[in-house]
């Protein structure tokens, strides 16, 4: 089986694998890119294979960094099935018509600019009634049981433990030599998440498709996550401020109503603070989701259950409020008691969170509490890493409120939990190669694997390819089509650096404003005036510059 990484290849987004043999072609996953301007403009990149001779689609799980480009699959010719868990296909029938209403409303804005700017107008990515349509091709399966999408494969699903319905995918392939096994571990979850069974082990493979995202570290809060949750929605609300948690609409949302609820339950002190607190969920996608969780509870872990059976709902608690509307959304920033706000999404890169956001992060007494991974270049990403001001809708704001993250709410396992999933083989594969993670990170789990398990890995760049057979693997280089996105992308990161500058400047002009207001002296001004000329000069440089390749 030759198989091409064409996403989540030293990156954790955009998880696109393409798997080819004598007889078949069918993809893992088909996920969008997310995070820098050059990672989400690979979105727009042209596919490097005809959807149109793709058989078939495996999908891990919903979440939108691997479901996310299948609607433009189907757009764009593909007509075969998508087989997935049925939970999955339950979630995306919310998400991706969300991800086509907002493939629409951006490239909306986008235009509007365009228009003012006498540029051509675009196209969206895909729209809602692309993703629609998509909807037909889904194929929902149980897992642990063996379907056989094509002659000569085999594949069997099972539970990763990282939200509803995700799944780890063992691939079969009738050879020469024999059959090969080849296991696509998905987004693998950590030991005691609420609500969602521990990942299944695996006992044997050849090749195993491992996701990295926390390969370097471990998650240091999982025992005390709850009390340190609690003890900052309590500090908050007594000193009248908010508390707004950024989360991932699917998963992520679900737990924090969870976990809220488990401490409303265990904790009398707690309890009073709730009972007299709003914690309001905005996000239409996320409440849909709580439903479609509610109506999959054969997933739910042992704990779970026994809420259900002595008659508690795990997903309800006194104050819980959803807002669906627009209107509903915005009436929430003119409520005048402290409250707790649950929205999407969970990189603050888009949704009402940014709203939120806007209404708080310049607020002393309110507190932003970082429950999910942050990616390179993502709104959530700067506030975490301290900028005392970011950008939002244009304006920017001062970052004055309370910064937390408690790391034992992320779905990932971190590197023990990886590694001993990986140490479960009783027979352990040839090789691992290594997917869904940053560069630096995948070094270090890299070396950690081979030194600890003596298995042999591999960190693939975007378009390699790989010759699998049951007894090697044989590198197959890097297609022309590949070639060429991989230096669009280098390209690409041109725009990352201007779009830094800019959010750069946009801070320091306010600063200075603010400067200027106190005694500041004279020769400090005029040491500041000369420092802004510099960049005024330099400014005009690179666009003499830019002007040269025009």
């Amino acid at each position: 089986m030759k198989i091409t990484f064409l996403g989540a290849a030293k990156t954790v987004t955009g998880s696109c694998f393409l798997c080819e043999t004598k007889n078949t072609s069918f993809l893992v996953d088909a996920g969008l890119f997310q995070g820098s301007a050059a990672d989400r403009m690979l979105n727009e990149a042209p596919l490097s294979f005809d959807p149109s001779k793709i058989d078939f689609l495996l999908l891990t799980h919903a979440h939108i960094d691997h479901s996310g480009r299948i609607p433009l699959l189907v757009k764009k010719g593909f007509k075969g099935k998508i087989y997935s868990h049925k939970a999955t296909v339950d979630l995306c029938e919310i998400m991706l018509p969300d991800s086509g209403y907002i493939q629409e409303t951006e490239t909306e804005w986008v235009n509007r600019k365009r228009i003012r700017a006498g540029l051509p107008t675009i196209d969206p990515l895909y729209t809602y009634m692309d993703a629609q349509k998509s909807l037909s091709y889904f194929v929902p399966v149980s897992y642990d049981r063996i379907i056989h999408p094509a002659p000569g494969i085999r594949v069997c699903f099972r539970d990763a433990g990282h939200i509803l319905g995700s799944s780890i995918i063992e691939v079969w392939e009738e050879q020469e030599k024999g059959e090969a096994k080849i296991v696509f571990t998905g987004d693998l979850g950590k030991q005691n998440t609420a609500i969602i069974r521990d990942p299944s082990i695996i006992e044997e493979a050849d090749w195993v498709i491992m996701e990295s995202t926390y390969g370097n570290r471990e998650h240091t809060e999982v025992e005390n996550r709850s009390s340190k949750m609690a003890s900052l929605i309590t500090r908050t609300v007594r000193r009248g401020g908010n508390v707004i948690i950024p989360a991932f609409s699917v998963g992520r949302t679900q737990e924090m109503i969870y976990d809220i609820n488990k401490n409303n339950a265990e904790s009398e002190y707690f309890r009073a603070i709730i009972n007299n607190t709003k914690t309001f969920i905005d996000s239409p996608l996320a409440i849909n989701a709580t439903s479609i969780f509610m109506e999959n509870s054969d997933c739910y872990d042992e704990e779970a259950i026994a809420y259900l059976e002595s008659g508690d709902d795990p997903l309800q608690f006194p104050g819980l409020t959803f807002t669906l509307s627009p209107e509903e959304s915005k009436n929430i920033n003119s409520y005048n008691k402290p409250c707790i706000i649950i929205a999407a999404s969970g990189m603050c890169d888009a949704g009402r969170i940014k709203h939120h956001l806007k209404h708080n992060l310049w607020r002393h007494e309110s507190t932003v509490i970082f429950v999910g991974y942050q990616a390179q270049g993502t709104l959530g990403r700067r506030i975490l890493d301290g900028n005392k001001k970011v950008k939002i809708f244009g304006e920017v704001i001062d970052v004055n409120a309370n910064i937390e993250k408690i790391d034992g709410f992320s779905a990932h396992a971190d590197q023990k939990e990886l590694l001993n999933w990986a140490a479960a083989f009783k027979r352990k594969p040839r090789k691992i190669f290594l997917v869904h993670g940053e560069p630096e990170v995948q070094e270090e789990f890299s070396k950690l694997i081979q030194n600890r398990l003596g298995i042999e890995t591999l960190i693939p760049d975007r378009g390699d390819s790989f010759d699998l057979t049951k007894d090697q693997s044989v590198y197959m280089g890097v297609t022309q089509e590949n070639r060429n996105i991989n230096n669009d992308f280098k390209r690409l990161h041109l725009l990352d650096y201007l779009y830094d500058a800019d959010e750069e400047i946009s801070s320091v002009i306010q600063e200075v404003y603010d400067l200027l207001k106190t005694d500041i002296s004279d020769i400090d001004v005029e040491k500041l005036l000369k420092k802004s000329k510099e960049i005024e000069q330099s400014i005009k440089a690179f666009k003499d510059t830019f002007s040269m390749y025009k």
